[in-house]
């Protein structure tokens, strides 16, 4: 070990990755609260006094522990360049937890307590599929190739990351472009702007400026209203998370419909901060992946247990906030900012005074790096199998875009008709089966093609078999977890990895040789 170097806590490049991290971080809390007012209609007494304080004090205690474990890897190997893992509210089970668990039982019942409880309980059901997860995660990283772990990453930082902020911009792009190009020019191009600023907050400023002078001249662009703001100011308060362990047991009335998608979720958990372990590892930061992943179930359990319905996660990005120069500071900064906006009321007020579409950028280009960290990072002759493991992700965002269309109508997919849909080009069977459990479904297909352009065909049948496993079970290509969801897709998995173990009894033609990696520049980091 290197002692020579002492851990820096803090770099001129943390006050770029604060603000980016930072910013998508707020973006998260103010959708958050948005879904909790308006979609689930939460008062605000339950809102702002007893969820937000304690998603305030999960993730607070998130970039504390990732913080600490970054300084622990510092110290042992003597270098100044480690950046410590993001973490943060799960955005996809952001959206299921109210949206498939949450808004039926509110419907149901006609009390928004009995959703948040149920909430509550959905994630206390998840931790712990996450902690006795992560003995298992190390010894999938070791068989499992990185075009596949990478490749199923990039697939969600392209879906379910990248999309929504992109169509955000070109919806309003006099603030949303002009800000990217802001973004696009530090983060990429290495320009300095006055100072020193950071690229995340010269966005953030233009686009506010932009937005509110254009409603100061009678445009509105960003949606900004003086009447709104006033509303939030006086929203002000100090809440503190208060213990909810009754309210979390009490959610157990619903735990028939919580575990349909809890397990399932909480696999998808353990396989996305798998990935994001091994990002960071290929970006030169090797982290335990045990007590990451069982961290996130232990600080998960302590938020439910403290009134928040949301899962911690690993984020996506590490590569990003590394390329930018984050290092350690940036993550506890983030978690001592979230404190104070969560426990004083301030997330009300932000979400009145800066328009959404400046911080969307930010998530776009956290996107574009995962997106090509899958490529940079990987064998070039391994780009098929990370191209394939990108699609399972593309059907399950044109499934929900298309679910979410159909229910806006008052409809459905099957009300129309798969043939009538299928007449117009959209398959939507297909789009169903190949994006259910999307990550498993890459992970699987991802290894499965690397394998074979190996020519390790016995490798490439067992992670056949256990595609025919998971798809017996419903964890891939299915709606729900049960016995022969999807038997054909199962029985297909079973014949493909059959056939790969006859072409690899008959003496498969010897392994490839394994080319250099393409070298790829990396992106520039901002001066600091």
């Amino acid at each position: 070990m290197n002692t020579a170097t002492k851990p820096l806590i803090w770099s001129p490049g943390d006050w770029n990755a604060l603000f980016g991290f930072g910013t998508n971080i707020l973006v998260n809390m103010l959708v958050l609260t948005g879904l909790l007012r308006y979609v689930l209609g939460m008062p605000d007494d339950l809102v702002f006094g007893r969820i937000l304080p304690a998603v305030g004090l999960m993730m607070f205690l998130s970039t504390m522990y990732y913080a600490w474990l970054a300084w622990k890897l510092a110290k042992e190997t003597g270098r100044i360049d480690v950046t410590a893992l993001p973490s943060g509210i799960s955005v996809p089970h952001m959206f299921v937890v109210v949206f498939v668990i949450m808004l039926p039982i509110k419907l149901a019942t006609g009390d928004p307590v009995k959703a948040w409880e149920a909430g509550l309980t959905w994630v206390f059901v998840q931790s712990f599929v996450l902690m006795a997860g992560g003995f298992l995660a190390p010894h999938i990283r070791k068989i499992t190739p990185r075009a596949a772990l990478l490749g199923a990453l990039a697939g969600v930082s392209i879906a379910f990351i990248s999309m929504r902020p992109a169509l955000e911009m070109f919806m309003t792009p006099l603030i949303g472009v002009v800000c990217f190009a802001i973004i696009l020019a530090s983060w990429f191009g290495g320009v300095r702007y006055w100072r020193g600023i950071p690229a995340g907050l010269v966005a953030i400023a233009v686009g506010t400026l932009i937005a509110w002078g254009s409603t100061l001249f009678g445009f509105g662009i960003g949606g900004m209203s003086v009447d709104n703001l006033g509303n939030a100011v006086s929203s002000f308060g100090f809440s503190v998370p208060i213990p909810a362990v009754g309210h979390v047991f009490s959610g157990f009335e619903f735990i028939g419909v919580i575990l349909v998608t809890a397990i399932p979720f909480g696999i998808y958990d353990l396989v996305e901060a798998m990935d994001n372990v091994e990002s960071a590892e290929a970006g030169g930061d090797k982290f335990p992946t045990t007590r990451v992943i069982t961290a996130d179930g232990v600080i998960s359990l302590i938020g439910c247990c403290m009134g928040n319905p949301f899962i911690n996660a690993v984020y996506i990005g590490h590569p990003g906030w590394k390329a930018i120069g984050g290092r350690i500071g940036y993550s506890a900064a983030t978690g001592i900012v979230v404190l104070i906006l969560a426990w004083f009321g301030i997330i009300a007020v932000l979400m009145a005074l800066i328009p959404v579409v400046a911080i969307s950028p930010i998530l776009l280009y956290i996107g574009m790096l995962i997106g090509a960290q899958a490529f940079q990072e990987t064998p070039r002759y391994h780009a098929p199998a990370v191209v394939l493991a990108l699609v399972p992700h593309v059907a399950a965002w044109g499934k929900l875009q298309i679910d979410n269309a159909l229910g806006a109508a008052g409809t459905s997919a099957a009300a129309v008709g798969f043939d009538k849909l299928g007449q117009v080009g959209i398959l939507y069977e297909g789009l169903a089966t190949l994006g259910g459990g999307a990550i498993l479904v890459s992970l699987v297909l991802g290894a499965m093609a690397a394998f074979i352009i190996e020519k390790q065909f016995y490798r490439a049948s067992v992670f056949a078999l256990a595609g025919a496993v998971l798809t017996f079970f419903g964890f891939m290509h299915g709606e729900q977890i049960g016995l022969a969801e999807s038997p054909l897709v199962a029985a297909s998995y079973l014949m493909v990895s059959a056939a790969l173990w006859l072409i690899a009894r008959q003496g498969a033609p010897a392994a490839v040789a394994a080319p250099a990696p393409l070298e790829v520049p990396a992106p520039a980091a901002e001066p600091g």
